[in-house]
């Protein structure tokens, strides 16, 4: 008898189940109020009714515990001082998409060494979003695997879908029964359309197959997240942060009937992948704000302790705060630009 199922797979390893994750490391009654406080700030700034802006901001990827925390306390000090015009939220971006072959982020390999620990990776992910909301300071991810939502996603105040996976109709329907509001970046070439129809479709009631708390799989059928909007990151063509294109925007949206508003990624295509050239995006978006601009209701900045980035080593010889995916801004400047983009709005 010839064998035609599996052939591929090596092994199949069983995995904690979202319902007994919660149990070991359950949300405290803080970290749940920090989540459900800024999902609500979220959505009244997506609306238009809370004229504060949102910036989300932090490394492209998180890769150890240390840094995640020194630079979650930096986030907290800098809110204190832009409390009345921004709200800040930090991404705690777990899972990094690759076009080929590479780090897949900490889910998959906590420990930088290619043992594929995904269970360890999980409660590492899970104990920093607790951590990080019991100090008020809320959580942003970038959502990839279908199935990660169960455990992670009651800690998060707001979602990315990526310039990839925003065509995925499973990623459309996904972010249809996701709690949190939903941005959707516009794909890789720049077409805002992709993006636009995402939004319309996760409005709208779906069914797919997913897992539940208990790990069984299950139909989930969701009502549908009136919270998508779109994400401008630039495409092949280059930036689409200048006026022009938000004014284009602004128009694709009216004609699809959808009123929430835009955030700009200043990293990515905005910056021609060049971390330095954030600051010219921020500073061009913050002055259409200060000139009235009310369709733009945040920003995106890959931002880390140290400006740079460096290869991924052994833990112990990584340099301390320094980014292991993309290249950020450091602290100091990152400070100093949501000053300027605070001073910039006017509540």
């Amino acid at each position: 008898m010839e064998f035609t199922d599996n052939l591929n797979i090596k092994d199949f390893k069983s995995l904690i189940t979202p319902e007994k994750l919660k149990q070991q490391m359950p949300s405290r009654k803080l970290a749940t109020d920090t989540v459900f406080n800024a999902r609500r700030a979220v959505q009244n700034i997506l609306a238009g009714s809370d004229n504060r802006r949102m910036a989300i901001i932090g490394p492209c990827s998180l890769y150890d515990v240390d840094s995640s925390m020194d630079y979650a306390h930096r986030v907290k000090k800098l809110q204190q001082k832009v409390q009345d015009k921004l709200l800040l939220i930090m991404r705690t971006y777990f899972e990094k998409p690759r076009t080929t072959l590479g780090w897949k982020g900490m889910l998959y390999d906590p420990y930088l060494d290619d043992s594929s620990d995904i269970e360890n990776g999980i409660l590492m992910a899970r104990k920093i979003l607790l951590d990080i909301n019991e100090m008020a300071v809320p959580c942003a991810t970038e959502v990839l695997d279908i199935i990660i939502p169960q455990y992670l996603a009651d800690m998060l105040s707001w979602a990315a879908i990526g310039a990839r996976t925003t065509e995925s109709q499973i990623h459309r329907q996904m972010a249809s029964g996701l709690s949190m509001p939903i941005g959707f970046k516009n794909a890789t070439d720049g077409n805002l359309k992709i993006a636009i129809d995402a939004v319309k479709s996760a409005r709208a009631a779906h069914s797919f197959l997913g897992i539940d708390r208990n790990g069984k799989v299950i139909i989930a059928e969701t009502k549908g997240n009136k919270f998508g909007h779109l994400v401008m990151r630039g495409g092949t063509d280059g930036p689409n942060y200048a006026s022009a294109n938000i004014a284009f925007a602004e128009v694709l949206l009216q004609e699809a009937d959808i009123e929430n508003r835009i955030i700009v990624d200043c990293s990515h295509a905005n910056s021609y992948k060049d971390y330095r050239k954030q600051r010219e995006a921020l500073l061009d978006t913050a002055g259409q704000i200060k000139k009235g601009n009310r369709s733009i209701a945040g920003i995106m900045l890959e931002s880390f302790i140290e400006q740079g980035s460096q290869k991924i080593d052994k833990p112990e010889n990584l340099k301390y705060g320094t980014s292991i995916t993309d290249s950020c801004i450091g602290w100091e400047e990152t400070e100093e630009l949501v000053l300027k983009l605070a001073e910039a709005i006017v509540v």
